[in-house]
């Protein structure tokens, strides 16, 4: 089990292999120019259909030659160059597995790393992980335009941004106690007003101070100001609508003519404006008998003026202070220090920053403004909360929903989750968005695996592999081993790919009895070329039975050694299957075996998925249409039936040619288009008597104008069944 951290095991191949392809690059970079020259973007034929001079066509047309001209002259020295590079391929490591150090100040908190977690006792209630799968379509820029996409290098920074941004932001949980409904619901971020505190990311009640990211804070700050009356409190929950005034006839607790308050249950009678008052007494008002210093919005209301002693146990529905036990709960990674930097230019529009950016960057400077007018309730840019009146919070609708008798919430989301743990990656081809992607997606995940997959002639590959395969894997836990298997199929210009599977198998806790607990991690992109049905299903073959030798493999101890078996919490696969659940035309993928060892949460059945499963390919030519240009924008046409029959590619029909675009096809759509993003899961592994319930499962479109995909996100909830020691 020995991860590889170099290209190659000497530093004479590693010097040869520099040398190789600095004499290969000019020419490389030449080609690409080239090509890329020659197609243009939707958003590049908008650009020049609006430049009256036709200044941008004149550059393509003098660029183009210069580039012929000195491609030619870069020929023989990449001949030189590739004669030495291509056999050295056969001596490379299949992968390159990176990290990156925490600092001081993290290592003395425990942590992992940036955005790291501490790997402590794992406890009887288990944890909850994050998973995300995303297609970013980082081809080379000649290659990518053919999907409607330029500036690759541009690209992978923007995507790398977007995606710690997101994750970076706290996790927000609303707690919800009444007597009709006990379950724990995500709110949407937009969701919150005031009343904020922050807990563990462990998914825990509020009530605990346990916590990964970090030791929790075991008291409430001190009030300064009266939680009820809080100053230019617009959302204050006892005077909604903006009723300033507590004689105002809309306030539920003063109610209509209780000047005098004689029927108020705040004031009894005699009282009004008296020191004898429960909830305004003259002095501090951290002082509040409504909300004594240290009184949590979760404990129990006996000493509530409200309730009074022997009150009910749970607060009733009318109750103006306690509005249906609402709880919120927010935790969120440690700021890298690193993050100071300025990223005022992630919010520029596609025209500005140039190419096809065209969103906004949901960086935490965003988020800020974004929720800057909730009753003056903020996230600071290093990601802390700042001081806000800790008073009672009422749940405003979020975009989270259940449908029917779904066990957990689903939502299209504007952003990656909170606190993610493992990200998968498919297409990211190109070296240099490699080398950039990496760079952003260390500021957040310690351990990352990157550059996977063979060139040349290596092992399976019976045709020359001019590209590796694509995929990339970040995790916030330990990576303990590592493998990559190339599939031997590929066919047509798959072929030239060195697509395959990419196994991980991560620790992440630390049993009672000392056993690691670990999860394994399945990464992998499926041949795409359509019609060829039976070389996806043999690569999902090759797929299960290299899983359970890897499996197999990585359990075994050295030898001579005695150690305790492993623990199991979960074994997930995610990536880019290219077939969907819903056409005719994968019957043969779906009736597959791994769907009997994996469950699909969108999936109901061959050929049916769920309702509010949603497709994840875009067509290409609607990325730049101003409707979807932003995560928000993209994020309301999806969530309108009729309006992302626009913008997601349908499985073709025979009155339309496969290649043809979705815009104006007047033949009516069915279903929520191509779903082709999985993330699966099984529990056929699981330690006996330990459960696994998924709490969430998400479509993201944060990353709008910068991919053709939808990134899927699942957050999966690991207990043991044991009882809290």
């Amino acid at each position: 089990m020995v991860l590889h951290i170099t290209p190659y095991s000497s530093a004479c191949l590693h010097f040869l292999d520099g040398l190789s392809w600095s004499l290969v690059f000019p020419c490389y970079w030449l080609l690409d120019r080239l090509l890329a020259s020659c197609v243009a973007t939707s958003l590049e034929k908008r650009q020049r259909s609006q430049d009256p001079c036709s200044f941008l066509t004149l550059c393509v047309l003098i660029s183009a030659p210069i580039y012929l001209l000195f491609l030619f002259a870069s020929l023989p020295f990449a001949l030189l160059g590739f004669i030495i590079w291509a056999p050295l391929q056969a001596m490379r490591q299949p992968y390159l597995y990176t990290y990156r150090r925490p600092d001081k100040h993290q290592a003395e908190e425990g942590q992992a790393g940036p955005g790291g977690v501490g790997i402590g006792e794992w406890r009887p209630q288990g944890r909850s992980f994050c998973f995300c799968s995303a297609n970013v379509c980082l081809l080379p820029d000649s290659l990518a335009r053919f999907n409607n996409l330029s500036g690759t290098h541009r690209r992978a920074r923007e995507v790398g941004k977007r995606i710690r941004n997101g994750a970076n932001r706290p996790q927000i949980k609303i707690y919800i106690d009444s007597p009709t409904n006990t379950s724990i619901s995500a709110a949407s971020f937009s969701s919150l007003v005031t009343g904020f505190r922050r807990t563990s990311s462990l998914d825990q009640r509020p009530e605990q101070t346990h916590t990964t990211n970090g030791p929790a804070d075991p008291e409430t700050e001190p009030l300064t100001e009266c939680p009820i009356h809080a100053s230019g409190a617009t959302d204050c929950p006892v005077h909604p609508n903006s009723a300033g005034d507590q004689g105002s006839s809309e306030c539920p607790v003063h109610t209509e003519g209780a000047d005098t308050t004689k029927d108020c249950p705040l004031h009894p009678a005699d009282t009004n404006g008296s020191s004898d008052c429960p909830v305004h007494i003259s002095g501090e008002a951290s002082d509040c008998p409504a909300h004594p210093t240290g009184v949590q919005s979760a404990q129990s209301h006996h000493d509530c003026p409200m309730h009074g002693e022997g009150a009910q146990p749970k607060p009733s529905p009318d109750c103006p202070l306690h509005t249906s036990g609402v709880q919120i709960s927010i935790s969120a990674p440690e700021p890298d220090p690193q993050e100071e930097e300025a990223e005022t230019g992630n919010h520029q529009t596609g025209e500005q920053a140039g190419g096809d950016s065209g969103s906004m960057t949901a960086s935490r400077e965003s988020l800020t403004r974004y929720h800057g007018g909730d009753g003056g309730t903020g996230i600071s840019s290093n990601n802390t909360l700042s001081h806000v009146p800790r008073t009672s919070v009422f749940k405003r609708p979020g975009r989270k929903r259940r449908h029917g008798d779904e066990t957990f919430d689903h939502e299209i989301s504007a952003f990656f989750p909170a606190n993610l743990d493992f990200l998968a990656l498919q297409e990211v081809f190109d070296h240099g968005a490699v080398t950039r992607l990496r760079q952003q997606l260390h500021r957040y995940f310690p351990y990352v695996l990157s550059d996977v997959g063979r060139y040349g002639w290596k092992g399976c590959c019976s045709r020359f592999k001019f590209l590796n395969s694509g995929l990339m894997l970040a995790s916030r836990y330990p990576i303990l081993d590592a493998r990559y298997e190339c599939f031997p199929n590929g066919r047509g210009e798959d072929a030239l790919a060195a697509k395959g599977v990419l196994f991980a198998k991560v620790h992440v806790g630390t049993s009672h009895q000392e056993q690691r607990v670990v999860g394994f991690l399945t990464s992998t992109h499926l041949h795409a070329i359509e019609g060829d049905a039976s070389v996806r299903c043999e690569q999902l073959d090759l797929m299960l039975q290299w899983g359970a030798e890897f499996r197999q493999s990585s359990s075994q101890p050295p030898e001579g050694e005695k150690v305790l078996e492993d623990l199991v919490a979960f074994d997930v696969i995610l990536g880019d299957l290219n077939f969907d659940n819903c056409s005719s035309e994968d019957k043969l993928e779906q009736q597959h075996a791994l769907f009997t060892q994996y469950k699909d949460p969108c999936r109901l059945g061959p050929g049916e998925d769920k309702p509010w499963a949603l497709g994840t390919l875009l067509d290409p030519s609607g990325l730049y249409d101003d409707e979807v240009t932003s995560p928000e924008s993209l994020q309301k046409v999806m969530e309108n039936e009729e309006a992302r029959k626009e913008y997601l590619v349908f499985p073709p029909s025979k009155s339309q040619c496969p290649a043809s675009s979705q815009k104006g096809r007047k033949i009516p759509l069915k279903g929520n288009g191509r779903r082709i993003d999985y993330i699966l899961y099984s529990d056929e592994h699981l330690q006996q008597d330990w459960k696994q319930e998924i709490e969430e499962f998400s479509f993201v479109t944060q990353l709008a104008g910068i991919t053709d995909h939808l990134s899927v996100a699942m957050r999966l909830a690991v207990c043991t069944g044991e009882e809290e020691p």
